[in-house]
Parts: structure tokens; C-alpha cells; sequence
């Protein structure tokens, strides 16, 4: 075994996957899985699977939306909204989707057809899509999509 500085030991640790951390979004922000009024029995199983599946997906976003920061040695800057300079190379899962908070659909509904506007992707929201393997060509897709009458 090999012998490391504390530094180094206090370093891979914070690096360390921390199991606590998913419980604990289980209880809080953003799932909140808290008691409940919920009156049936199948109803409480049918909403602990549905938010079970929740966290899932954000500890895969989480996972995989910090694999190439942990690789590459590169930050990411823009995600604190008081801080638009602070750079982090292992952003939160919230951190990431709350970067995609201010994009508005707007609907115009007129007599010939329906018409939709999306705000433009600003290029941090770019950078996010491509680190997690997603085109922009996607979200640029459903504008054009969205134009059409439904």
C-alpha cells in the first residue's frame, strides 16, 4: 500500500464517490422526497420508483457530465450565476441543468398556423450539449420543427 501526504489523502477523498450525497437529494432539493399526503399505498410505491429513476438519471448526468473535465484537466466556467468566473472541473448534475433555465418558448397562435420560438443556445449551454455527447443540431432541430402547424 502506498503511502500518501495528507494533502493528497484529503484530495482523493473529495474526489471519492460519495453515496450520502444521492440520499441526500432524496430528502432535499431537487427531489425532495419528503412526507406526504399521498392516501393509497400504490400511489407512495408508484412516486418512490418514479423519483428513484429521477436520481438515477441525475447521477448519469452527473457522471458522465464530469468524465471529460477529470480527463482533459479543463474547467468549466459560467455555472455560478453570482460568479459567471468561478470554473469547476466537477460540476453538479443541478449545476448543469439550472444553466439551461433561462431558455423560453414563446407560442404565437394565429388563424393559418401556430407559431414557436426557442431562445438561442448561448455558448456555455453549447459547451454542456456537446460534453454530455449531444448535438446543439438537436435543439436547433426542434425550433425548425416547432415552426410547423401542429
Amino acid at each position: 500500500m502506498a503511502s500518501w501526504s495528507l494533502a493528497h489523502a484529503v484530495l482523493a477523498y473529495r474526489r471519492a464517490y460519495q453515496g450520502e450525497r444521492s440520499c441526500g437529494r432524496l430528502k432535499g432539493r431537487p427531489l425532495s422526497l419528503t412526507p406526504m399526503s399521498v392516501q393509497r399505498d400504490d400511489h407512495a410505491t408508484g412516486l418512490i420508483r418514479v423519483v428513484s429513476i429521477a436520481l438515477r438519471v441525475l447521477t448519469l448526468l452527473e457522471f458522465v457530465g464530469r468524465r471529460p473535465w477529470a480527463t482533459d484537466g479543463v474547467t468549466l466556467a459560467g455555472l455560478y450565476a453570482g460568479n459567471p468566473q468561478r470554473a469547476t472541473d466537477r460540476p453538479t448534475a443541478e449545476r448543469l441543468l439550472e444553466a439551461f433555465e433561462d431558455i423560453t418558448l414563446t407560442i404565437l397562435k394565429g388563424p393559418p398556423q401556430t407559431d414557436r420560438h426557442m431562445t438561442a443556445l448561448r455558448p456555455l449551454q453549447q459547451r454542456i450539449l456537446e460534453v454530455l455527447g449531444f448535438s446543439s443540431a438537436l435543439y436547433t432541430r426542434l425550433c425548425t420543427i416547432s415552426s410547423e402547424p401542429p
